[in-house]
């Protein structure tokens, strides 16, 4: 009996410092922040690894084998379901969820605040006040093509960091930006988000941000870096890369909301071959009412191109490339892209060189990868399948501050003369011919930019042309040579003909000549310079010059075209109409430019090409 009780006794012990030694240990263990719900909230939505067959949840660490850094990653590849059942990571469900913005509907902010919403516009660029009212949760429409649904991707997926750069960004459009990544990501290939504050002056950026990430997202999940002068986006982005940790990097800019089952068609590319970047199709937000609307209304396939002054261009996919593939939803190549949203192996991206650091704040960068992709051994592919949404802004809230005082000529012109200058050969002559003022910019050192073309060993341009950007020249020939370029004075008002307004259609008018000067006015000049080529085009930038006898109308050059009627005489100073027959003229009664009659007596009919250049 006593043996009985001593041996109770001696058990009743041990498990009260059974109990003991676990409670000390749960009370060292880290502790769980972040959203109490989000495990469940995704794993509602989400399946985490497993095949059809298994649709348990595998804990977020747990991988189908790791993924290995290699040129080529060995079979599987996505396989198309052709019994049309939903694939391995489509959504169990879709979120039914009410309130405003739900499902990407258009919200409208009530008279009340009808002020502050105007305000924010002037402030961000946006509706911040309708941001505010918007879950920043919210539900939105599945854009994709039908057969995207019907997928499966392979298991092993390389792991991603989300870079986003923010500066000054609405706080609520921030963080539906980063909500959006983690409630439609698979856990498993998130490795993380990683914000990167572009030196940010506005109060709620700071710590009222650092506290919403503590208390709304796991630990470690989403990291906060703050640059301790301005940067620019190219900086940061280069910065955020190098300090991220996942296999893959993918870049958004802070204005987004991801779609339904955006991230695999992403990666899967990328999977099979180290050297490709993958780019979403890009839907857009209003800016007003954040609706949820696609872009391209119903046609899918487009690619990006450029025109010879760098300006990005988009146009529907060619045959050869229609002829390459044999679902509708596959990824296809692409010469460019638009520069905000992509996804590109991390090391490789370091390989390259990350973006050019002489490229400063933004503009250029997207032609300036995709150049040193596809010359250098890689590609770019486009993926229907994986949509993005993204807030068109009105316009740009902020300026460049101290970093365009660091360059000579507007900033965005530099950066595109440093991009020619390195990548395109001989085939830059025609972005001088394009603009002409550019001649007289500084690119500075473009020494390493150059040395590391030859130790990548890269193609020509004039190979990128004929293979990749084969359709350019059909919608964007070469440009004859320039005749005469600068200004137009009229000799009798020595006032300027101007194109009067930023967008097509203007009607062209006489006004005070701009001149040369410094940087603060290059952008307004450039209404002022004019080019006249060898074909008899008249224009400025991407718009032509055409006339009649009521007045003189700016429009968008047309398309495939670089010819046009216009002559130029240095004797009789005339700016002769071969059409009409008739040459341009000032009248004094109406202050109009339009055309009459040629007199060579008539000083109104009277103009001076003038070149100019900054000072």
């Amino acid at each position: 009996m006593k043996l009985v009780n001593f041996r109770r006794s001696r058990i009743i012990k041990l498990v009260c410092a059974a109990v003991l030694l676990i409670c000390v240990v749960a009370f060292f263990l880290p502790k769980p922040t972040g959203d109490e719900h989000y495990r469940e909230r995704v794993s509602r939505f989400w399946p985490i690894g497993g095949g059809r067959a298994n649709l348990s949840l595998v804990h977020p660490k747990q991988r189908v084998g790791p993924f290995k850094e290699q040129e080529a990653y060995p079979p599987p590849m996505p396989v198309f379901r052709k019994d049309r059942t939903p694939g391995n990571f489509e959504p169990k469900s879709l979120e039914t969820r009410k309130g405003p913005g739900e499902g990407g509907v258009a919200y409208h902010v009530p008279e009340r605040d009808r002020n502050s919403a105007a305000d924010s516009n002037m402030q961000y660029g946006m509706n911040v006040v309708a941001s505010d009212h918007i879950s920043p949760n919210r539900s939105v429409p599945d854009m994709r093509l039908e057969e995207c649904k019907y997928w499966d991707y392979p298991e092993d997926l390389p792991t991603t960091s989300v870079v986003v750069v923010f500066h000054n960004e609405g706080l609520s459009v921030l963080m539906r930006t980063v909500h959006s990544v983690i409630n439609r990501s698979p856990r498993q290939f998130l490795k993380e988000v990683v914000l990167v504050d572009d030196f940010s002056d506005k109060e709620n950026l700071k710590g009222e941000l650092e506290t919403y990430i503590a208390h709304n997202f796991p630990r470690g999940l989403v990291r906060l870096l703050r640059n301790s002068e301005r940067e620019g986006l190219i900086r940061s982005r280069s910065y955020g890369a190098e300090q991220s940790h996942g296999d893959v990097v993918l870049f958004l800019d802070a204005h987004c909301e991801v779609g339904i089952n955006w991230l695999p068609p992403l990666l899967a590319p990328i999977r099979a071959n180290r050297r490709a970047m993958t780019v979403p199709v890009i839907d857009g937000i209003d800016k007003d009412t954040f609706e949820y609307r696609p872009v391209y209304h119903g046609r899918q396939h487009f690619r990006g191109i450029f025109e010879w002054g760098m300006l990005y261009k988009e146009i529907e996919i060619p045959d050869e490339e229609i002829k390459r593939r044999k679902y509708h939803s596959e990824p296809y190549k692409s010469p460019t892209h638009a520069g905000g949203l992509f996804a590109i192996n991390r090391k490789y991206f370091l390989e390259l060189g990350g973006y050019d650091p002489g490229l400063l704040v933004w503009g250029g960068e997207n032609f300036e990868l995709s150049f040193k992709i596809w010359q250098c051994g890689g590609m770019i592919y486009w993926v229907p399948c994986s949509r993005v949404g993204h807030v068109y802004r009105g316009f740009m809230p902020y300026s460049f501050g101290k970093l365009a005082q660091k360059r000579k000529g507007p900033l965005i012109t530099v950066n595109y003369k440093r991009v020619v200058e390195v990548w395109m050969d001989e085939y830059k002559e025609y972005f001088y011919t394009r603009e002409p003022l550019a001649t007289y910019y500084e690119a500075g050192d473009l020494k390493q930019q150059l040395a590391l073309r030859e130790k990548l060993k890269c193609k020509s341009f004039r190979w990128f042309m004929k293979n990749v950007a084969y359709d350019v020249l059909k919608n964007f020939p070469l440009l004859p040579r320039n005749l005469y370029w600068g200004e137009i004075r009229h000799d009798a008002t020595d006032q300027c003909l101007d194109a009067m307004g930023a967008h097509p259609p203007s009607t062209a008018a006489l006004t005070a000549c701009h001149g040369t000067g410094g940087n603060q006015r290059v952008l307004r000049r450039r209404s002022q310079v004019f080019r006249l080529n060898a074909e008899g085009q008249l224009g400025l930038g991407e718009r032509c010059m055409d006339a009649s006898s009521h007045s003189m109308i700016v429009v968008y050059c047309s398309l495939g075209t670089v010819d046009g009627p216009w002559e130029y005489s240095v004797d009789t100073k005339h700016l002769y109409h071969k059409t009409h027959k008739t040459c341009l003229t000032y009248n004094k009664r109406n202050y109009k430019v339009h055309l009459e009659k040629c007199d060579d007596g008539n000083l109104s009919q009277h103009w001076t090409f003038r070149e100019i250049q900054d000072s």
